[in-house]
């Protein structure tokens, strides 16, 4: 190798290579300690959400004045993959989409940027719009949410007591981000009026509330200056209890009226009730409690239990907390089964060195493993790498591989050792003839892992610290083999008493030897049944199942349930008492918290959050093992379907890697709502007729009940009635009409006037609603409006300004949403094909989340290539050689689909990063291979001699690395997320390691020229 031999030098300065490698390990020790813990590694959200409320609008008005204006102006946003938008009367919600390539470093301008955009056309927006208002902690993490039930309180008084807590652990807590309730229902003060008196007294609603605004009002009053000081004024009439409301004096044909002469007044929970949290079937509320950014969930989890411990111990009798998330504790649990198997690992590596090489080579091996592994945690500590699913398993893959180096070191001194030469000249030679295709073989191996590492997209970022981990791990396991392996050799190892020349091969090598020969002599047969094999790999990897990540091992379930969409909440809470109790009696459950009218919080990254609506309701449950989870999932689903056929409800486990939502999703746009519907029910036809799905429906496509009140306005003109007069009777009559505020300590109570029970208006009472008009009388509603009942649309979805419609569903058991996809493709793309000009079926959901991560990554295996082949030849230095290192890698297909195929393990996104990684591996023991072939041809020997020679020396460590590569990755294995890789890389290494020692010399020989007739004894 060009350059001061390492190795001489280490030896030279042995005191401080020595000091060196003390510091290494323990500095690595200490950053061990003190790296950051998680379940799994974090990925930007790259979605905004932009909100914007116009009371009283319609559908139509809300479509045309906010959304098409507000989707205008954020289409120029930067780096915008789609705008999705969902509009119902008076309120529109945004999603503003970032591409997967986007960086993520750069998503806070983008963000930035839409406020700015729209900021520069709310002031044209129509009078009376709220908003706009951002959400840009759309991805914000709750891992750990406390609930509170109580007995003997009230909801005002069990908030009041848990504000407390809450107040407490922003204070003791730095590292809260933020604390978000749940299940919180709002206070209201009821105004309830008695119509007929209201219409006795000469009174109109909007006077009413007029004067109760203008009374509770808050201004300034003005400050009287004096010579010696200024003295504020201060004016009284601002409400304080709900007594001081009813005093409000009202003025009628001359008369002061008392308003509690006409209403009463109290306190009430909003009706219908906002969005629930019920915990093991009880009414709760909660703290979702969310870990500032770069924060170790573990030291999280430590002071957020001390601080409520604290504050806990001052909540009255009869308030009781639950922990319902407790990711510390999940995170604790993985990082200590990860952490065992990395251990075992170790200790499979260093137990099959000391049975293949022996003692004294195999405590060579043994100490350099732990320094190597040091030098990574020193480095990840660094470059702020936790430890979490993704970097220690990165960390078992590159024990599996740094052992090459060391076992490549320790071979090469034993030969020359067993040569005659000194150990000195031996670790020195070791360097001289392996230092350079070892770099070269390692960052060849680390090549192979470029595309992970340079993978714009979610799953990219997700899985990035496997190329880092990785890439650090190889780097210091060279550094390590050239540095402190002769160092630690020249204490560990002996030479021989005698023996001037290497020991011959013994039987096992012989028999090897023999086999190559005629490997060698019928090359055309070993290339025969070689394409053979591949051939048959590459048909079977048809027959290999597709899957995009696992799901997780987590022991809870997620139950989606939707109702008919015009459900009311308390429906929804009803259903859900029943499911629960169905997951009681199951006897598989610990707990389970329900979110009614709502989704889950987002307690774990991956979760698909969609906005809240009555009538959807979603339980995650607590089961009490793994089994269990397996059983009560097949026992929901089933019941689910008897117990409610009019639903739409799916059960599921936690889902790893990037959110996809439901598995199956096909989007259909066009400009027409009608056209929509129509083509929307053909397509679920098309995704019915795949009996692997199930579930099947539309994230929108019902219309709903209006009714519509037509008023003749020259009749009600001559009543002295104006449409908002008119609309503030019905609204009172209805639902509710808020008119002022409350100021309760620092709460904020709104004063809703409606009418008493027995006078509330229902349906079918509409036409004989009285309305209160000049004069003192009333006139029913039925005299001057004609009263209709027609369907419209409640809400509207549209991705890119255009209507969208989207048909969902989940696949059955052993199905995959890929294997339905691909089933569906013809007719899906035959529908396409007969659509009117502007409209398109799209896949979405897994399949189109699983593209565009594929994408990004193959997208840069041209740069590993290039880089691959330029390593290949700054090393080999020559077109052939370089050619046959390249025909060499695609064969360890053979090993990776034979092996899938055989365990049944599915061909996923981490799979696909092993096999790219594979190709390094394949590489860099071709080009030690090849380096000693050429080696020994320099020294003299034929072509034949020299393959033969180069393969029989290389054969140990080669196999060594394959067998500890091997079985250093069984601790993980059987774990659903590494599992396919470990499968591919096991089975695709030992093939390829086969074909290395076999083809590889064949394939040199036929094209170097055969310059011999038989294999020397």
């Amino acid at each position: 190798m060009i350059g001061p031999n390492l190795s001489e030098w280490a030896l030279r300065s042995r005191q401080l290579t020595i000091y060196m490698m003390i510091v290494t390990v323990i500095a690595g020790a200490f950053a061990f300690i003190n790296l950051g813990r998680d379940e799994d590694p974090s990925f930007t959200i790259k979605t905004m959400l932009v909100t914007a409320v116009w009371p009283g609008a319609t559908l139509e008005e809300t479509q045309t004045q906010l959304t098409d204006r507000l989707e205008r102006q954020l289409q120029e946003t930067t780096g915008l993959d789609a705008l999705r938008s969902i509009t119902r009367p008076g309120i529109v919600t945004i999603y503003v989409d970032l591409e997967v390539a986007f960086p993520p470093e750069r998503v806070p301008e983008a963000w930035q940027e839409v406020r700015n955009a729209v900021g520069d056309i709310a002031h044209t927006l129509p009078r009376g719009v709220l908003g706009p208002f951002f959400n840009d902690n759309f991805g914000d993490v709750f891992g750990i949410i406390y609930a509170f039930t109580a007995d003997g309180f009230s909801d005002r008084e069990l908030r009041d007591e848990v504000d407390v807590v809450r107040s407490t652990l922003l204070r003791e807590v730095p590292a809260i981000s933020r604390i978000d309730w749940l299940g919180v229902q709002d206070e209201q003060v009821l105004l309830e009026f008695q119509p007929d008196r209201v219409a006795a007294m000469q009174l109109d609603y909007a006077a009413i509330f007029n004067a109760v605004a203008a009374q509770n009002v808050v201004r300034p009053a003005g400050v009287v200056t004096t010579a010696q000081e200024n003295i504020a004024l201060r004016v009284s009439g601002s409400f304080e209890t709900d007594a001081d409301l009813l005093d409000v004096s009202l003025v009628a044909d001359g008369r002061m009226i008392r308003l509690g002469d006409i209403a009463s007044a109290r306190r009430t929970l909003s009706d219908p009730p906002q969005p629930l949290l019920r915990v093991n079937g009880q009414r709760a509320i909660a703290l979702a409690i969310s870990m500032r950014e770069g924060g170790d969930i573990l030291d999280l989890g430590t002071r957020v239990t001390a601080a409520m411990s604290e504050a806990l111990a001052n909540l009255p009798i009869g308030i009781e907390p639950i922990l319902i998330s407790n990711q510390p504790a999940v995170v604790n649990q993985a990082i200590g089964e990860f952490t065992t198997s990395l251990w075992q690992t170790v200790a499979i590596i260093l137990t099959v060195s000391f049975l293949m090489l022996g003692v004294r080579p195999g405590a060579v091996v043994a100490i350099a493993i732990p320094v190597t592994l040091a030098g990574v945690f020193l480095v990840m500590q660094t470059l702020q790498i936790d430890l979490h699913r993704v970097s220690l398993g990165a960390l078992i893959i590159a024990l599996a591989l740094l052992v090459d180096d060391a076992l490549t070191t320790v071979d090469a001194m034993l030969r020359r050792l067993a040569a005659g030469d000194t150990l000195k000249t031996a670790a020195t030679f070791a360097y001289r003839s392996l230092a350079a295709p070892m770099l070269t073989g390692t960052l060849i191996t680390i090549a192979g892992f470029v595309p992970i590492g340079f993978a714009e997209s979610t799953a990219g970022e997700y899985t990035i610290s496997l190329f880092l981990v990785v890439g650090i791990a190889l780097i210091a396991s060279w550094l390590v083999a050239v540095l402190f392996t002769p160092i630690i050799g020249s204490v560990l190892l002996k030479a021989p008493a005698t023996g001037t020349a290497e020991p011959g091969p013994g039987r096992i090598m012989r028999g090897y030897q023999r086999f190559l020969g005629q490997a060698i002599r019928f090359r055309w047969l070993t290339f025969a049944v070689t394409a053979g094999l591949f051939a048959l790999a590459w048909v079977g990897l048809s027959r290999v199942d597709r899957q995009f990540f696992p799901a997780s091992d987590r022991n809870e379930l997620i139950v989606d349930f939707q109702l008919p969409r015009s459900s009311s909440i308390l429906a929804s809470e009803d259903a859900v008492a029943r499911i629960e109790a169905f997951i009681a009696a199951s006897g598989e459950a610990q707990s389970w918290t329900s979110y009614v009218g709502r989704n889950v919080i987002r307690f774990y990254l991956s979760l698909d959050i969609r906005p809240p609506s009555d009538h959807q309701s979603q339980i995650v449950v607590m089961t009490k093992d793994f089994a269990a989870r397996e059983r009560l999932e097949v026992a929901l689903e089933d019941w689910l379907g008897d117990a409610f056929p009019e639903a739409i409800s799916r059960v599921s486990p936690l889902q790893l890697g990037p959110v996809t939502g439901w598995p199956v999703q096909y989007r259909l746009s066009g400009p027409d709502i009608e056209v929509l519907r129509a083509r929307a029910l053909d397509l679920a036809g098309i995704v019915a007729s795949e009996p692997a799905t199930r579930h099947i429906h539309f994230d929108w496509i019902e219309p709903a009940r209006q009714v519509r009140i037509d008023v003749d306005q020259d009749r009600a003109r001559r009543l002295g009635l104006t449409s908002a007069q008119l609309a503030a009777v019905l609204d009172t009559a209805v639902s509710g009409t808020a008119i002022s505020q409350l100021r309760d300590d620092i709460h904020l109570i709104p004063i809703v006037a409606q009418a008493a029970a027995g006078d509330r208006l229902s349906l079918d009472r509409l036409e004989t609603l009285q309305v209160p008009v000049p004069g003192g009388r009333t006139v029913a509603l039925g005299q001057f409006a004609n009263i209709t009942f027609r369907q419209e649309q409640p809400f509207l979805w549209r991705r890119d300004r255009l209507p969208t419609l989207t048909v969902l569903a989940d696949v059955a058991p052993q199905a995959t949403p890929e294997a339905v996809v691909a089933a569906l493709a013809p007719q899906i793309d035959g529908m396409n094909a007969a659509l009117p000009a502007g409209y398109e079926v799209e896949v979405g959901g897994t399949v189109e989340t699983s593209a565009e991560s594929q994408d990004s990554v193959f997208a840069v295996v041209p740069l590993m290539l290039f880089i691959m082949i330029t390593l290949l030849m700054i090393q080999l230095q020559s077109f052939r050689d370089a050619g046959m290192v390249l025909l060499l890698l695609p064969l360890g297909l053979i090993g990776v689909v034979g092996t899938l195929l055989a365990f049944g393990r599915p061909l996923g996104f981490v799979a696909i990063l092993g096999i790219l990684a594979l190709i390094g591996m394949i590489a860099k023991n071709a080009v030690i291979l090849i380096t000693q072939i050429d080696a020994e041809r320099s020294a003299g020997f034929g072509v034949r001699d020299s393959a033969i020679r180069a393969a029989t020396n290389r054969a140990r460590p080669l196999l060594l690395t394959a067998l500890s590569t091997v079985l250093g990755l069984l601790p993980i294995a059987p774990t659903l997320f590494w599992g396919p890789m470990a499968f591919a890389i096991m089975g695709g290494l030992l093939v390829a390691t086969l074909l290395t020692l076999i083809f590889l010399p064949t394939l040199y020989v036929a094209l170097c020229g055969d310059d011999a007739d038989a294999v020397p004894a």
